[in-house]
């Protein structure tokens, strides 16, 4: 079969010009990338059907490759014998590059080149099937990094998108070909584990050991250009078999597993059940009346008195309180680690600068209260925010208060990412005369570390450890060893949770000068926190 007309618009497609075409067989433009089984069908079709129309890579002129779309007609003369065939071709090649691209942005996550969340159901839906039809257990494995947003915001997106694609690296090198990774958003993959074990032991055991694996690796440090990095996971786990849930609900479990895992430690496996479900529910329900707190001002400040060796107050922490309208009292414990995991805490955070500040505004103006200073508790979040300094620094000019009278207490939990960050922060406000206190002073694995690196001006002993003071001899060593440190570092020393005369005593003897406790006052509002100051006063 050779061509003895070609149109001029195939010309400009092919390179060849007509004469060039004439006389020769369609191997001419042959590229070499389709196999056998396709020219097999095509001629089965036409001998058949008198017809054929399909996709076909051929080559130009110059040698580059090409899609087309092809359509061949048998053309029979009088006697209905086949005297030629007419082909019609339109290159393609364009409209299925863009088609593979918009199918690339609907269906894959573009940082890391993984399913996005459409494409996982997808294959969770075929995965439901296959387990209902083959009795195969199957699991979704939801995985979060704890510590991306820091990254992101102290370090940039370039510098987060780097960890995303390592860690889907690391990820690739632990799951099988068969088994699906997904990027969900943020800091939430997902891996879709298919053709687990018939008997649910076993699949909880096969389960267990593929996240001991992601855990050890994904736990391991990280080159992300100049920075180094090791973080922690939390992962949760649901199981199914057969198709009893839908993919989403099978989601929300995994979900739910994972959040459940956070609250329980860090790199930790938790499976979903029942009991969770009822307790995000509760937590959903907190985190909308929490909004409603913010927006309705449900909160207010709550004061703790600290008190010198002579009994003098020195100042106060401000301890936040949320009045629910309907439930009274909601305890901190309760409201704060949701508002640090959802964002909520930096509005709340905000306000309670806000409030301090303002109060500290009032007792300057007062004999008795103008050299009170007001400890506030700042969370990661908080200070990890770029723009923290300048935040601050436009709330003291707000209520034009004087900085000195202002304590911010960090936890050493915020030592983890960032330090050097943190210490920046530190030393451009107290150029400005803030103060700076490293509340629960050795409950961390940082404290000697980085103790000597922070500009603070005091350190606060753990109430864990001035608890069992007077009977736990290994209490008496850790409070000794940290009242020492201060003193040779120049550091100033107060111990939290003093509740009797006799750990005053003891640490007292110790060189601890500085108190706040039960014994000398539970927090209080600020009313009856000025009347113990003005009957301290009297005294």
């Amino acid at each position: 079969m050779v061509h003895f007309y070609v149109e001029q618009g195939f010309t400009r497609i092919s390179g060849y010009s007509a004469e060039e075409v004439i006389g020769q067989t369609p191997k001419l433009f042959s590229s070499g990338r389709q196999d056998k089984v396709l020219y097999k069908a095509m001629w089965n079709s036409i001998n058949t059907t008198d017809a054929w129309e399909g996709e076909i890579w051929n080559r130009r002129k110059n040698g580059d490759t090409y899609l087309a779309h092809m359509t061949i007609a048998s053309v029979r003369d009088t006697g209905k014998m086949i005297s030629n065939y007419v082909a019609t071709i339109t290159d393609i090649t364009l409209n299925k590059a863009a088609s593979e691209k918009i199918n690339n942005l609907a269906y894959f996550d573009q940082i890391t080149q993984l399913p996005n969340r459409l494409l996982l159901v997808d294959r969770l839906n075929l995965a439901l099937a296959e387990s209902a039809h083959s009795n195969h257990h199957g699991a979704l494995l939801f995985i979060d990094l704890n510590q991306l947003k820091i990254i992101n915001n102290t370090h940039g997106y370039s510098v987060g998108n780097l960890l995303l694609k390592e860690v889907t690296a690391r990820l690739t090198q632990i799951v099988r070909k068969a088994d699906t990774i997904a990027r969900l958003s943020g800091d939430e993959f997902v891996i879709l584990l298919e053709k687990l074990s018939e008997r649910d032991i076993e699949a909880n055991t096969e389960i267990q050991n593929i996240a001991k694996k992601i855990i050890f690796l994904l736990t391991q440090p990280y080159q992300l250009n100049m920075h180094k990095y090791r973080g922690t996971i939390s992962i949760g786990a649901t199981i199914f078999n057969g198709n009893e849930f839908a993919s989403e609900k099978l989601l929300k479990q995994a979900d739910i597993a994972m959040h459940q895992s956070r609250l329980a430690g860090h790199n930790r496996l938790c499976f979903f059940n029942q009991t969770m479900q009822e307790a995000i529910t509760a937590r959903a329900e907190m985190e909308h009346e929490l909004r409603e707190a913010i927006e309705h001002n449900q909160f207010q400040l709550y004061y703790q008195i600290q008190v010198s060796s002579s009994g003098q107050a020195l100042g106060a922490e401000a301890l936040i309180r949320w009045q629910h309208p309907e439930d009274g009292y909601i305890s901190p414990f309760n409201f704060i680690p949701l508002a640090e995991e959802t964002g909520l805490i930096l509005p709340i955070g905000e306000w309670v600068l806000n409030t301090a500040c303002a109060q500290l505004k009032k007792w300057q103006k007062k004999p008795l209260t103008q050299d009170l200073v007001l400890a506030v508790n700042v969370s990661a979040l908080q200070i990890h925010q770029e723009d923290f300094v300048e935040q601050l620094k436009s709330i003291l000019q707000k209520h034009e208060i004087t900085p000195e009278r202002l304590k911010l207490e960090l936890t050493e939990s915020m030592l983890v990412e960032n330090v050097s960050g943190i210490i920046t922060k530190i030393n451009t406000l107290r150029k400005i005369g803030v103060l700076f206190s490293l509340d629960d002073f050795g409950t961390g694995y940082s404290s000697l570390q980085y103790l000597k690196k922070l500009p603070i001006n005091q350190l606060k002993i753990d109430q864990s450890f001035v608890r069992d003071l007077l009977t736990d001899t290994n209490d008496r060593a850790i409070v000794r060893t940290i009242i020492t440190m201060s003193h040779n570092l120049g550091i100033n020393v107060i111990a939290e949770g003093v509740e009797t005369v006799e750990q005053r005593q003891y640490l007292l003897s110790e060189g601890c000068m500085n108190y706040q406790g039960y014994l000398f006052s539970k927090p209080v509002p600020i009313d009856e926190f000025e009347a113990l100051i003005f009957r301290l006063s009297d005294t």
